[in-house]
């Protein structure tokens, strides 16, 4: 079997398991956030269950819309805390206490070999730390708080090996977004994307996320990265031992293999208004960009933000142009600020915001007004992602969203190296 196939074999307590099956396996971890949590709240009361089957496995993140933005979000927030304490949840991640859930979950919960499920569809992260994790919609959730169970598809491979190593100032949100630009938006629905290869291996952790977490952007279940060193390391460094390294057996079987060398790949974007709508940035160059936002649970680690600080180092933003600066994390945050990349941000003329997920999803944070244009590092570019339906989105690397900034177009970022 591959991992995929063992872990979901181990959860439903299966000798063995193929792409294709039904198997009811037992969650080992459950996240929630502040948009999805009301609802998974609601779907659990309709069960009848009086307490979900156990508080140490649940996960709750406010991230989304932090601090409240409104009456009616501090509404949804007050009803998870009392949920959250009627439940003895003690996870729990209140405003300016942890950040985006992705985040929260790869530095404080996600473990190799786990099956996680998170009411929210970039859970497929997690996958970079060795384990099984996808998005379920709310009412599911319901159901895994009050049974601890859910039924999955035993998922067929698909197996990407990346070799070669990344020329300068290109970066895993570039490769990602030449991937789905190859696959398509459907190009990998339901199936599972398995990163291998030499061009894997060299990645950091920070890097390895950015790659897991867009999977869901052509229509993958989860992703999944094998346990090396690097995964033993990170771990060591946030003080968790794995119980358990699954890893594929050496004549496991996938579905369909794609083996991409990156060596020549320059930076790209994903052009209005879809993911695979992707285009190297020499065809793009010269566009205006009224505001960049570097960030999101795609790109705001402190790898991230560094790149981004490494170009804005000594420059200001132009002056027809806005930056928004968040930090995936607290963690995130305290560190930035440690190395001093706040202060760059800031006496650049970027505005730098608490840690969540804020431009986003285009509801209190960064909101775009119709016809202007944002370049920026998050994970979807539909109409209306970040506001009005008539603005458009332009996905790309924290490197290509600084360098857009500083000349207010978008700009290839070795220009500026």
């Amino acid at each position: 079997m591959n991992a995929i196939e063992k872990i979901l074999a181990r959860a439903s307590g299966e000798s063995e398991v193929s792409p294709g099956d039904i198997v009811e396996a037992e969650v080992d971890l459950a996240m929630m956030h502040d948009l999805t949590g009301p609802m998974a709240i609601d779907a659990f009361a309709k069960i009848g269950t009086k307490k979900v089957w156990d508080p140490s496995k649940v996960i709750v993140v406010f991230d989304h819309i932090v601090p409240a933005s409104s009456a009616e979000s501090a509404e949804l927030h007050q009803k998870l805390r009392d949920f959250v304490q009627r439940q003895e949840i003690r996870n729990f991640y209140d405003v300016g206490r942890g950040g985006i859930c992705h985040q929260v979950m790869v530095e404080g919960h996600v473990m190799p070999g786990q099956l996680i499920v998170g009411a929210d569809s970039h859970t497929c992260t997690y996958g970079a730390l060795g384990a099984f994790a996808t998005g379920i919609g709310s009412t599911e959730m319901g159901a895994v708080l009050a049974t601890g169970k859910l039924w999955f598809r035993v998922p067929p491979v698909l197996r990407i090996r990346l070799e070669g190593a990344l020329p300068a100032r290109t970066s895993a949100k570039d490769v990602i977004l030449d991937v789905i630009g190859t696959l398509g938006a459907d190009g990998a629905t339901y199936k599972a994307v398995e990163f291998t290869g030499s061009a894997v291996r060299r990645m950091s952790i920070d890097s390895r996320l950015t790659l897991c977490n867009m999977v869901v952007e052509m229509g993958a279940k989860t992703s999944f990265i094998e346990p090396d060193e690097k995964t033993i390391a990170y771990l060591d460094e946030v003080k968790r031992r794995p119980a358990e390294i699954v890893k594929s057996d050496p004549d496991s079987m996938c579905e369909f293999e794609l083996e991409l060398d990156i060596s020549d790949l320059e930076p790209v974007v994903a052009c209005p208004s879809s993911v695979d709508n992707v285009k190297p940035v020499s065809e793009v160059e010269g566009i205006e960009v009224d505001q960049a936002f570097i960030g999101s649970c795609t790109n705001g680690r402190l790898e991230d933000l560094r790149e981004a600080a490494s170009i804005l180092k000594g420059r200001r933003i132009h002056k027809g142009t806005r930056l928004i600066v968040v930090p995936a994390s607290q963690q995130v945050y305290l560190q930035a600020l440690h190395e001093g990349l706040l202060e760059l941000f800031a006496k650049a003329g970027a505005m730098v915001c608490g840690p969540g997920c804020g431009p986003c999803l285009g509801l209190h944070e960064g909101v775009l007004a119709g016809g202007e244009v944002c370049i920026s590092t998050s994970n979807r570019n539909f109409v209306g992602r970040m506001g009005s339906k008539k603005a458009e989105i332009y996905l790309a690397s924290p490197a290509t969203a600084a360098a857009s900034a500083v000349a207010g177009r978008i700009t290839d970022p070795r220009s500026l190296s």
